[in-house]
């Protein structure tokens, strides 16, 4: 959190955004702006979301946690996947 709220603070500056201005554009206060930017893990969500929005960031925001870069959760699923496949039962006509 405190890293996010740091790259977010870069972010800012490097735009040349004064805190008021991204908590005009946001519809939050500077306090909050500046909780963000802290990471003070409290600040809702929707804060770091509408930050990230306002910079341009957001669609960075998609690849969190995307299935198919986590590693660990594809090692997992291959190990529940089926090795072969089961045998075809035979059709019944019996209605």
């Amino acid at each position: 959190m405190k890293r996010l709220g740091a790259n977010l603070r870069t972010a800012r500056l490097r735009r040349n955004i004064t805190l008021a201005d991204v908590a005009k554009r946001i519809g939050a206060s500077r306090e909050v702006v500046g909780e963000a930017e802290h990471g003070k893990p409290s600040t809702s969500i929707a804060i770091y979301t509408a930050l990230l929005w306002s910079y341009g960031l957001v669609e960075r925001l998609g690849s969190l946690a995307d299935p198919a870069t986590d590693d660990e959760g594809l090692r997992l699923a291959s190990l529940r996947e089926r090795r072969n496949a089961s045998t075809p039962q035979p059709l019944d006509d019996d209605f």
